[in-house]
């Protein structure tokens, strides 16, 4: 280990100062070197200093290697290989960025688009030295910079037990649209809701099933060894639920520019599909369809390249989304229990709210979204709610409400317009947008 280390550049030394070498990843990965942690190594091997001096920036490489060599188990020195390839992961798409915009390939410029996205850093950056991840390497950048091999990759989650999210369908589609992987996932442990309304998945569907987490991230890692681009619409997401960390992406949530909408924001898959490929990929209420979403993907990443789309499109506002991120009763133990039905109850009845069956879920929370005949009856129907106009991180104006349920408890939702006065736009999931005709307007709504 010690000659890998030694070639570390002084910059990862850096980026581990401020994650190990305070002792926060360290000790959530229950990690203690032979002689200690880092001011307890520091004490036991620097007479002159000791722990005095403990700004590792300030050290040499050779203490740092030293340091590093104290951690001699197994699970120690693969946790630090993996923050090592995840460090050289980084710097190759780096220089691939700064280096190849005159000569690099329409595939390459689109990962580029994706790395350069203001939000990329903030969404992929990953957790991926915690146990069960993943790192996939690349190669040498010269030869990387050649392969433009590309897959397209969706996954379905269901909510577990124990309040966390695992895959439990994952399909995969080469440039072509041929399936290189489609398989249903067994979580291994207790499925609190199995959203079968969103993943079309039911408890009946995972009998017999083998395949874990662990055979996908094999299968995926082979499709993806040889510097292959993964592409998906907020692939994040996915790589995060599958615990892999891959470095050449292409994010279709990225690379278009968008009329009217900030950098903050996002297109949903529909809407994206709907402007740019002229039909959205699925029916209002159908549920979601794996292959059809790792499809849709690659349809607009071979769009793109084949017509550039440079310019910004538009994508029209239909909905008014009703954001409930955190909706539920107060005395309720599974805030999913409250019906997305119920929320027509906070709207006049002459508006004629339609509330989506779709959901988004994360964790024991989820987004729906209320769609209205006007922008101005979603303007009236948030002017007529009860609560206090204040304003959310965005700008956009939100008010907090209650709402009383049949069952008797309250719940407490943040209703939001999704677009300020005069915009044409409504997220669709957290931080993204929804989009259709023009005469639909919408309002969002975040529990808590």
């Amino acid at each position: 280990m010690a000659k890998e280390l030694a070639k570390v550049e002084r910059e990862f030394w850096k980026i581990m100062a401020g994650t190990c070498w305070d002792g926060k990843i360290l000790s959530e990965a229950g990690l203690k070197g032979e002689k200690g942690e880092w001011k307890e190594f520091l004490a036991a091997c620097d007479r002159k200093f000791g722990a005095s001096l403990s700004d590792p920036a300030r050290r040499s490489a050779d203490i740092l290697v030293a340091f590093l060599e104290s951690f001699t188990r197994e699970e120690d020195i693969e946790f630090f290989s993996k923050m090592m390839r995840r460090h050289e992961n980084f710097k190759a798409m780096e220089k691939m960025v700064r280096d190849l915009p005159g000569s690099e390939s329409p595939q390459q410029r689109l990962v580029r688009l994706t790395v350069g996205h203001p939000k990329y850093i903030q969404n992929y950056s990953f957790p991926s030295h915690e146990e069960d991840w993943i790192v996939i390497p690349l190669r040498k950048v010269s030869k990387v910079a050649k392969v433009n091999a590309m897959i397209s990759l969706d996954c379905e989650m269901v909510l577990c037990q124990d309040g966390t999210e695992a895959v439990v369908r994952v399909c995969v589609v080469d440039h072509n649209l041929g399936v290189k992987l489609d398989k249903i996932v067994n979580p291994n442990k207790p499925v609190a809701d199995f959203r079968t309304g969103i993943t079309g998945i039911c408890s009946q569907d995972l009998e017999g099933v083998t395949c874990s987490l662990l055979d996908v991230q094999k299968a995926l890692r082979k499709l993806l060894s040889h510097g292959t681009i993964l592409v998906g619409h907020s692939l994040h997401n996915d790589l995060e639920a599958l615990k892999i960390d891959h470095a050449r992406v292409i994010d279709t949530s990225f690379i278009f520019q968008c009329l009217d909408i900030p950098e903050i924001k996002t297109p949903s898959l529909n809407s994206l599909c709907e402007s740019v490929l002229g039909s959205p990929i699925r029916k209002e209420g159908d549920p979601h369809e794996c292959r059809n979403d790792a499809e849709a993907a690659m349809k607009l990443v071979l769009a793109k390249i084949e017509h550039g789309f440079d310019d910004p499109i538009a994508i029209e506002a239909k909905k008014v989304c009703i954001r409930s991120e955190s909706v539920h009763a107060v005395s309720s133990q599974n805030p999913i229990n409250v019906a997305h039905q119920e929320l027509s109850g906070l709207f006049p009845g002459h508006l004629h709210a339609e509330i989506q069956a779709e959901l988004r879920v994360r964790g024991k929370m989820y987004s729906t979204f209320a769609v209205f005949r006007s922008r101005e009856d979603a303007d009236e129907a948030f002017q007529e709610l009860k609560g206090q106009e204040t304003k959310d991180c965005l700008g956009l104006p939100q008010k907090r409400v209650c709402l009383r349920l049949v069952s008797g408890e309250t719940a407490s939702l943040c209703v939001r317009k999704m677009a300020a006065d005069g915009a044409a736009v409504s997220p669709k999931r957290p931080a993204e947008v929804d989009g259709g005709s023009r005469s639909g307007g919408g309002l969002g709504m975040k529990g808590g």
